[in-house]
C-alpha cells in the first residue's frame, strides 16, 4: 500500500463500467462492495516493491495486459501483472474466517478463471536500489475475453530513502525439496526438481524472507583422529548464493541457516567435531548468516532429555546457537540460545489463555541469560487447532484477532508480524513450512491444515498442466505478498529510529499493531500511517549523511 494512495468514494465496482483500483489490503471477495477509484497512485522506496489491485468488470473468462512501463526521471520502471485466483474454504479457520471463496493464488494473467468470480489483477511495481527518485507514469492496458477496457493511469512516486536488500530482521521460514517435488510430480533427484525448488527459495530471497530445510541433504563426512572432515561442495553448490548475495541482481542475502545434522556422526564426540566443522565453514566463508541448530520441535515432556543433550552436544562446538520452540519452562533451562515462543505466548489478554506460560517479551529477557535471542511463530495457537467457531463464546475470542497467515483472514492481519515485531523488539521469526499442503493434499482443491486454511504453506504448485506454461513454476500467494509488506512495513520504521526518531516510529506502529491481536483493520488507518511514516522518512533521509554521501548506506 503506498503513500500516495488517495481514496475517493465511488460506486460500487459491481455496478462500475470501467475498471477500478483497490487497495492491495483488500481481499475482493464475490458479491463484497467494494470502492475503488479510476487511477493507481503509488509510492515505493528504492529498494521496495509495492503493488495495486485492478478490478475488472463483468463475467470474464480470459484476460491479457500488454507489459506495463513506467517511464519518468529515471530508467523506465517495468510492472508485473498477475491475476488472482480463488480458493473455496469449506471450514473456516475461525470465527473471523468464512467459507466460499477466498483471492490467494497469484496465477499468469493469461490462465484463464472463473466467470462467476470476481476478475482482479495483482499489479505490482519494484524500484531497484539505483532507480533515480521522481515520478514514474504509464497505463495498463487489459483486455477482458476479446473487449478492451479502459486504460488505467499508474503513477509511481519512487522516495530518496533506500531500503537494505537483506533483510534486517532475521527470519527463518521451512522449505522442502520432497514436498516440492510431491506436489510438482517430480522426482526429487531430478536437475529439475532441484532448479525448482532453487526459484522457490528464490522467490522467498525476493519477499524478503530467509530459508531453512532446502534440499536437507547434509554434507557428507569422515572422521580422522576425532576431527571431522566435510565435503561441502554440493552443500556449497546449493547453498552459496543465498548467503553471498549474487542469486539476484540487488545482493539480498540470507539472514540465517541451519544447520543439517548428520547420519553418519553416530557419537557425541563426532557430532561435536561435526558441528564445529560447520561453524568453521561458514566463518572461513565470510558468510554473515546466522547459523543455527533447530532442536527437538515443540518438545513435550518426554523429550526434554533429548533437548539437552542436543544443545551440550552443540554449545561444545561453539559459535552455532541453538534454537528451542518453547515457552520459557524451567524443564528446558538453559537449553536455548534463541527461545522461540508462539505468538500467543507473549501478549497476555482478558478470559482463556492459549499458551501455558504467557510472558510478555520484556519479562520474559528478563528470565533469560543477557545474550539470549527470542524469536517467534504463528501457529494453531492463534487460530484454533480444529478449525470453525468454537462453540464456547470466550474460548474462541481467545483465537480470534491474531496476525495471521490464514486464507480467509483479513489482509491486515496477513501483513501485521512486521510492524508488530518492530514495536515488541522481538528478535526474530520462525515459520515450520511454506510447502506443507504439497504433502497432503491439492492445494489448489484445499489448504486447510491444523485448522486453519493455509497454515505451513505460502505457495501454490505451478505445474504445466495448471498453467498452460512450459516448465513448472512456484506460483505466489497474495499472504506471502502482505506478509512481504509487513517486512517492508518493518524496513520503514527501523529506518527511521536509526535515523534518529525511533518514537515517532514506535507511535507509529503502535497504531497499527497495538498488540499480537489487537490488529487495526481499516485499511484507511494503515494509508494514513504509511503516508506519514513517508513523509517523515524522506524529510530525515534528505537532512542526513546517506543524502549527502549516496554511496553510504544505513
Amino acid at each position: 500500500m503506498g503513500a500516495g494512495w488517495a481514496w475517493v468514494l465511488t460506486a460500487v465496482l459491481a455496478a462500475s463500467p470501467e475498471p477500478k483500483v483497490v487497495s492491495p489490503l483488500i481481499k475482493v471477495r464475490p458479491g463484497a462492495a467494494v470502492e475503488g477509484r479510476a487511477e493507481a497512485k503509488l509510492s515505493v522506496a528504492r529498494g521496495e516493491c509495492e503493488a495495486a489491485q485492478v478490478v475488472l468488470p463483468g463475467n470474464i473468462q480470459r484476460v491479457t495486459a500488454q507489459p506495463l512501463t513506467l517511464s519518468g526521471e529515471g530508467a523506465a520502471l517495468k510492472a508485473s501483472v498477475w491475476r488472482e485466483a480463488f480458493l473455496d474454504v469449506k471450514t473456516p479457520s475461525n470465527s473471523q474466517g468464512r467459507t466460499g471463496p477466498w483471492p490467494d493464488a497469484l496465477v499468469p494473467v493469461e490462465t484463464p478463471g472463473e466467470p462467476s468470480l470476481p476478475t482482479v489483477l495483482y499489479v505490482e511495481v519494484c524500484a531497484p536500489e539505483t532507480q533515480a527518485p521522481g515520478k514514474y507514469r504509464g497505463e495498463l492496458h487489459v483486455k477482458a475475453d476479446t473487449k478492451a477496457m479502459a486504460a488505467v493511469p499508474f503513477t509511481v512516486e519512487v522516495q530518496p530513502f533506500v531500503l537494505p536488500a537483506t533483510a534486517s530482521l532475521p527470519t527463518s521460514f521451512g522449505i522442502s525439496l520432497y514436498s516440492i517435488s510431491r506436489g510438482h510430480g517430480l522426482s526429487p533427484e531430478s536437475p529439475e526438481a532441484h532448479a525448482l525448488l532453487r526459484d522457490y527459495a528464490r522467490t522467498l530471497l525476493e519477499h524478503r524472507v530467509s530459508a531453512h530445510g532446502l534440499s536437507m541433504e547434509a554434507p557428507p563426512v569422515r572422521f580422522e583422529n576425532g576431527r571431522a572432515v566435510v565435503d561441502f561442495r554440493a552443500y556449497d553448490e546449493e547453498m552459496a548464493p543465498y548467503f553471498d548475495g549474487t542469486l539476484l541482481p540487488s545482493g539480498a542475502r540470507f539472514t540465517t541457516s541451519d544447520v543439517r545434522d548428520n547420519r553418519k556422526a553416530s557419537t557425541d564426540e563426532e557430532k561435536v567435531a561435526y558441528y564445529r566443522a560447520f561453524a568453521e565453514h561458514f566463518q572461513s566463508k565470510g558468510w554473515p548468516a546466522q547459523l543455527f541448530f533447530y532442536a527437538k520441535d515443540e518438545p513435550k515432556p518426554e523429550d526434554v532429555p533429548l533437548v539437552r543433550a542436543q544443545s551440550k552436544r552443540v554449545r561444545a562446538a561453539g559459535k552455532i546457537p541453538v534454537l528451542v520452540t518453547s515457552p520459557l519452562d524451567d524443564a528446558l533451562q538453559g537449553t536455548a540460545d534463541i527461545l522461540t515462543p508462539t505468538l500467543n505466548c507473549f501478549f497476555p489478554r482478558p478470559g482463556p489463555q492459549t499458551c501455558r506460560n504467557v510472558l510478555p517479551l520484556s519479562k520474559l529477557r528478563s528470565r533469560l541469560p543477557a545474550n539470549a535471542k527470542v524469536w517467534w511463530y504463528q501457529s494453531c495457537n492463534s487460530h484454533g487447532c480444529n478449525g470453525g467457531p468454537i462453540p464456547e463464546a470466550a474460548t474462541e475470542r481467545a483465537y480470534t484477532g491474531w496476525a495471521s497467515y490464514m486464507v480467509d483472514h483479513p489482509a491486515p492481519l496477513n501483513r501485521a508480524m512486521g510492524p508488530l515485531a518492530f514495536l515488541t523488539g522481538v528478535d526474530g521469526e520462525l515459520y515450520f513450512d511454506t510447502v506443507y499442503a504439497y504433502n497432503t493434499q491439492d492445494p489448489w482443491k484445499g489448504l486447510f491444515e491444523f485448522g486453519g486454511n493455509g497454515d505451513g504453506t505460502l505457495f501454490y504448485p505451478g505445474t504445466p498442466k495448471r498453467l498452460g506454461t512450459q516448465a513448472h513454476q512456484p506460483v505466489v500467494s497474495l499472504r506471502l505478498k502482505h506478509l512481504r509488506d509487513g517486512l517492508e512495513d518493518y524496513e520503514y520504521l527501523h529506518l527511521l529510529a536509526k535515523l534518529g526518531d525511533e518514537d515517532t516510529a514506535r507511535a507509529l506502529a503502535r497504531r497499527l499493531t497495538r498488540s499480537g491481536y489487537d490488529i487495526e483493520q481499516r485499511v484507511g488507518e494503515w494509508e494514513t500511517v504509511r503516508q506519514a511514516l513517508t513523509s517523515r522518512l524522506r524529510a530525515r533521509w534528505e537532512s542526513s549523511e546517506y543524502a549527502k554521501r549516496p554511496g553510504v548506506r544505513p
